[in-house]
């Protein structure tokens, strides 16, 4: 029975060029790593409260309504000194706001038929309308194209990237759905559900250079263990889709966009959009902003939502900072490699790349 036992084993160690064999590291589970925690875990809160928190308001009033350890604030955006505890009540959609003087004013909250809150009725005040895309995420920001879509694809896809003349390192674009099944994909700009309403991309695929993509990886690797996956949203980006999206938005709202004549982290290969999502249930965690939305609630040091959007906001930032990524100042989603400066701006579409190998 030994020699047996030998033979057998001598056969499956010459055959070991042909098989895959699982490695110690694969099969061992790995500690969760409880220094990126932005401290404990939150409890949820009720569904009533999710869907009054928000911003409302014109920009020189704004309102954000927040929870913070069970209660619920009303918080002047301009005046950070100015949050008052509300009193709420379930059953009409009326709280209370109380005063300076001791008083309090009575706030409806208006709810349209998707159940989210559409406005505040502060009394003699008026109304206060949602200034987020809680209200109606769908159509929150969408822009009317000036041209039809495919000439303005014509006139991109003709156009030239702005010329560089600094030496930079080769370009390695690795795809992120290849590396590992817990990074899943949610392109927006292969669907209709973005700014432009329309599909941009011809597939729904996601690059990044390779020391990128193995940060990335190890970024996932650290948030396994914590019950977490990677959802991306984005990553490369063609120059000539950063020109669509130029030539598509109005001047005055070139800010949301990056400026083709100077080229953005995402033609370089080195910029993420991105969330979490729980891989018990495979569901997309719930954030202070959604992604794209351009309001208040996309900034990475929003004071509002719940405690809970904020508490994986953070964790998700601790966790991209801690392998060399910095978050956009203006979107929690958006994370750029240490390493961009070193990659030229690229203009290859999806269609001219592979499913290269990630030999990580």
């Amino acid at each position: 029975m030994k020699q047996r036992h030998l033979r057998l084993l001598f056969l499956l160690i010459g055959l070991c060029p042909f098989v895959s064999i699982p490695t110690l590291q694969a099969q061992t589970a790995t500690a969760p790593d409880v220094s990126l925690l932005p401290g404990p875990k939150p409890p949820n809160v009720p569904r009533e409260w999710q869907q009054l928190v928000g911003t409302y308001g014109p920009e020189k009033m704004r309102v954000i309504i927040l929870e913070r350890n069970g209660r619920l604030f009303w918080h002047l955006a301009n005046k950070e000194t100015d949050e008052r505890e509300l009193v709420l009540n379930y059953k009409d959609g009326h709280f209370l706001l109380p005063t300076a003087d001791g008083k309090t004013i009575q706030v409806l909250a208006v709810q349209n038929s998707s159940g989210s809150v559409a406005y505040l009725n502060v009394g003699d005040a008026g109304n206060l309308d949602r200034a987020d895309a809680g209200s109606d995420p769908a159509h929150f920001y969408h822009i009317t194209f000036s041209k039809p879509l495919e000439q303005l694809r014509t006139a991109a896809r003709s156009a030239k990237p702005p010329k560089e003349v600094r030496p930079f390192r080769k370009s390695d674009l690795v795809e992120l759905a290849i590396l590992d099944p817990s990074i899943h994909l949610d392109i927006r700009y292969a669907q209709s559900d973005n700014f432009l309403s329309t599909p941009v991309y011809t597939q729904a695929r996601a690059f990044m250079q390779r020391p990128a993509a193995e940060a990335l990886l190890r970024v996932l690797q650290k948030l396994r263990p914590l019950g977490y996956g990677l959802l991306i949203h984005d990553a490369y980006r063609p120059w000539y889709v950063t020109k669509i999206f130029w030539d598509a938005t109005p001047p005055e709202s070139h800010i949301f966009v990056a400026d083709p004549s100077k080229g953005s982290k995402h033609n370089r290969g080195c910029a993420v959009d991105l969330s979490l999502y729980n891989l018990s249930s495979g569901q997309p965690i719930e954030m202070p902003g959604l992604y794209d939305e351009m309001s208040l609630r996309s900034f990475p040091n929003f004071p509002g939502g719940t405690s809970l959007q904020r508490w994986h906001r953070d964790l998700l930032r601790r966790a991209m900072e801690s392998e060399g990524f910095a978050v956009n100042e203006d979107e929690w989603w958006h994370f750029d490699y240490k390493d961009w400066r070193d990659y030229a701006i690229l203009n290859v579409p999806f269609e001219d790349l592979s499913s290269a190998s990630p030999r990580l």
